[in-house]
């Protein structure tokens, strides 16, 4: 297959007359809006960890392929048992173990020696464990008690040949490629890798001048988080606040990736060329959406690529990034839309929230399970990011929460699956 067809002109448009609007809703257009912009190919599973599947994928063969020993024991076939409380049965000359399958039939009424993963051999379709046997002149002697089949594994009791084992927008992680092998699969039709620019604006972050004063957090964090979520990030560096040097800036990211991260200039200052650029050739939709840490998104296409617009403010560009643009990235590559849910659990805190806005506070678990936030809200304050391990997340409408009372954290894990 191809590259995927490109979004619509009016993917990001709102309707008009919308003013702020709560993140759900924010969500729920960008959803609906979005398709895999990726194209698909075929690689080998050793080498797809991360990547999405494009179709569902069928097992090529059962797991476990045969019937097999689950423990080393001696095996026979239980119809054949005689009655009573002891049972002294005569042993079948030669033994099966993994890889070195029983060249016959084991005969009625005899016992085989039989080890761990060994092909059960017809004639057996039970094993008593070695610990409860013992063992004298050719014979083994063991209690009554076994249930038939007992310590074997049947031919296909955990996948069934020509079962779907894994389904079309799944990420591969590296427990899901042990399915896939186990399976039988060797080679898997992926979505290819979602390549995403991110480029920071603004004369004040350093970069080659003697008189920057602030330094760039924004691309190596975005950066490192996009690997993390499996992406290809492309760094396309600190752009000056140049209408030209913005405009290259942003047909370079366009021509090599699929995706375009901004921050900074997208607001409406006379040196936020970003959002004066994408207004007036990039079908600019600035989205006042109701969120703290952050404020206006802008989403706009820029030669037919999606560019998300973040604050330049390094906390509310992080948490925009994951509530925004990593679910709608996912989709984009190829993935289904995620709605995250939290964990409900005890705050170890008290705040008075106002309605109007949704609210993510910095946030990790204390020793005894509980939620703690960080001692400052600003947004200025990026230490709070190292020292959280996730977000609580508070609706849209008023609420008073003391400490006890059960809030949703989400940790940043959840982001990263």
């Amino acid at each position: 297959m191809g590259k995927a067809p490109p979004l619509r002109d009016d993917c990001f448009a709102m309707p008009r007359g919308v003013d702020w609007i709560p993140v759900q809703d924010a969500l729920e257009k960008l959803r609906s809006n979005l398709h895999p912009v990726v194209g698909v190919e075929t690689i080998p599973i050793q080498e797809a960890l991360g990547r999405i599947l494009a179709e569902d994928v069928v097992a090529h063969q059962s797991h476990p392929p045969f019937s097999n020993a689950a423990v080393d024991g001696y095996g026979f076939a239980f119809d054949d048992l005689p009655a009573g409380e002891e049972i002294t049965l005569p042993m079948e000359v030669g033994q099966a173990a993994a890889g070195h399958a029983f060249g016959g039939s084991v005969r009625s009424g005899h016992a085989l020696r039989i080890l761990t993963g060994a092909k059960v051999p017809q004639g057996v379709d039970t094993i008593v464990l070695q610990e409860d046997v013992n063992v004298e002149d050719g014979y083994i002697h063991f209690r009554s008690g076994l249930k038939k089949g007992a310590n074997t594994r049947e031919e296909g009791e955990d996948i069934k040949v020509g079962a779907v084992i894994l389904t079309a927008g799944t990420k591969l992680r590296a427990d899901r490629l042990g399915v896939l092998a186990s399976a039988g699969i060797t080679e898997a039709q992926v979505y290819q890798r979602l390549r995403v620019a991110v480029l920071s604006t603004g004369d004040e972050l350093e970069a080659d001048k003697a008189e920057a004063t602030i330094p760039d957090a924004n691309r190596p964090m975005l950066l490192g988080l996009l690997r993390q979520m499996g992406y290809e990030p492309v760094d396309i560096g600190i752009i000056p606040d140049d209408v030209a040097a913005v405009r290259d800036a942003l047909t370079q990211a366009a021509n090599t990736t699929d995706v375009i991260l901004t921050t900074g200039g997208a607001s409406s200052g006379d040196e936020d060329h970003i959002s004066k650029l994408l207004n007036r050739e990039g079908n600019m939709q600035s989205w006042r959406v109701a969120i703290k840490p952050g404020r206006p998104i802008a989403l706009a296409l820029w030669n037919g690529v999606p560019v998300f617009g973040l604050p330049g403010n390094p906390v509310a560009a992080f948490v925009c990034t994951l509530v925004f643009a990593s679910p709608a990235m996912g989709v984009l590559s190829g993935s289904a839309w995620k709605d995250l849910k939290g964990y409900m659990l005890p705050a170890a805190f008290a705040k008075n929230k106002k309605e109007g806005r949704e609210e993510y506070l910095r946030a990790r678990l204390d020793n005894e399970g509980a939620v703690e936030v960080f001692a400052s809200e600003g947004s200025g304050r990026i230490s709070g990011l190292s020292w959280a391990d996730g977000l609580v997340r508070l609706q849209h409408g008023a609420a008073t929460i003391k400490t006890g009372d059960l809030v949703e954290y989400i940790p940043f894990s959840k982001w990263l699956e």
